[in-house]
């Protein structure tokens, strides 16, 4: 196994297994700063991880999905997880649209203490957004260990390298 695929494990284990896991979502906001300069955004939301994307229920027009539509270049960082990185982030649609009834099922079910209370499944604004990652730090030991993952070639760059 490479140090990619042993990354890869740990992910899997702290945040696979149909886990709801909270992560610190930021975006791009669509207006500058006084300099001119884009301006980070941040928000935490609940989010299912697998395969290397994280799925989680949104309005559509929320201020992160306007921003997202602008912009679809995200950073995260899982609550207490030690594993952040980058995506891109992708609306998927209306959650009741049948291409999104197995991801629907599985997002019910990570997320039933509070899903129908949170979700309005019945407004088409109600949407799934996917956020594919393209690039991660995963930490050990805190610190003892790092993995730097490429997500797009499936490789582990070498420390502080990954772009």
């Amino acid at each position: 196994m490479n140090r990619f695929e042993e990354g890869l494990k740990i992910i899997e284990k702290r945040c696979g297994n149909g886990k709801d896991n909270v992560i610190s979502l930021a975006t791009i906001a669509m207006e500058p700063n006084a300099e001119g300069k884009p301006r980070p955004y941040v928000r935490e939301v609940d989010a299912l991880y697998e395969d290397g994307v994280f799925y989680i229920t949104t309005w559509a027009k929320s201020t992160k999905m306007q921003q997202i539509a602008q912009n679809n270049e995200v950073a995260f960082a899982v609550s207490n997880g030690w594993f952040s990185g980058n995506g891109i982030a992708e609306n998927l649609g209306w959650v009741l649209d049948p291409k999104n009834a197995e991801l629907r099922a599985k997002l019910r079910k990570a997320f039933s203490p509070w899903y129908d209370f949170a979700n309005n499944e019945q407004d088409e604004n109600c949407v799934i957004l996917a956020v594919r990652i393209t690039r991660a730090i995963v930490i050990v030991d805190h610190g003892a260990v790092r993995y730097d993952m490429d997500f797009v070639n499936k490789i582990e760059t070498e420390e502080g390298k990954i772009k």
